[in-house]
């Protein structure tokens, strides 16, 4: 991909991001709430969810789809959750909180130093959040790469995009670095 090629993706995604991101504040907190709870029946129902012990999970901010019934739902069956944490050079960890702090973006994240680190080969399944989404599984993040990543080192781990329907889009422009999920969860359907 040549430099050209690279920045006209860059200002797809990035047009993306801002018309996805104004559907999703339009929705009220109780339109995202249900819908989280519907999407959390439907992660909850797949048997990548089922078999999976250790779970990578994330706070969502508040235009996001909440993992929170999932959270509740996998707790109570024994299941383990760690959350990312950012950390300077663009990298990533998975940490089982012990207690938190705001993080980078003002996100909640396990306090490092009181949090016990997950490796990423302990990962059995990962969670995570995203701006839009397409029919091929592609994910559009914020734009920070964390992710992409951090996801090739979770050589076990089936990956999973969770979030709203509206956040569909035709087609997310994709540079060689970014991953496809392997499913995405919305509130209506399973890809």
């Amino acid at each position: 991909m040549t430099g050209e090629e690279r920045q006209a993706v860059r200002a797809a995604k990035d047009a993306l991001r801002k018309r996805v991101r104004q559907i999703r504040r339009a929705m009220t907190a109780e339109e995202r709430a249900e819908k989280s709870a519907r999407a959390a029946e439907r992660i909850a129902a797949l048997a990548v969810w089922q078999e999976a012990e250790n779970i990578l999970v994330y706070q969502s901010l508040p235009e996001e789809l909440s993992l929170e019934p999932l959270i509740r739902r996998g707790a109570s069956a024994g299941k383990r959750f760690a959350y990312p944490v950012c950390v300077s050079g663009g990298g990533m960890k998975a940490m089982r909180p012990g207690a938190w702090r705001r993080g980078a973006f003002g996100i909640l994240e396990p306090d490092p130093e009181r949090s016990e680190e997950t490796a990423p080969e302990e990962i059995d399944l990962v969670i995570c959040p995203g701006v839009a989404f397409d029919r091929e599984k592609r994910r559009l993040g914020m734009g920070g790469g964390y992710y992409d990543r951090f996801l090739p080192l979770c050589r076990k781990a089936a990956v999973i995009l969770a979030a709203f329907e509206e956040q569909r889009a035709e087609e997310v422009p994709a540079e060689p670095e970014d991953i496809a999920m392997d499913y995405v969860a919305t509130d209506r359907k399973v890809y």
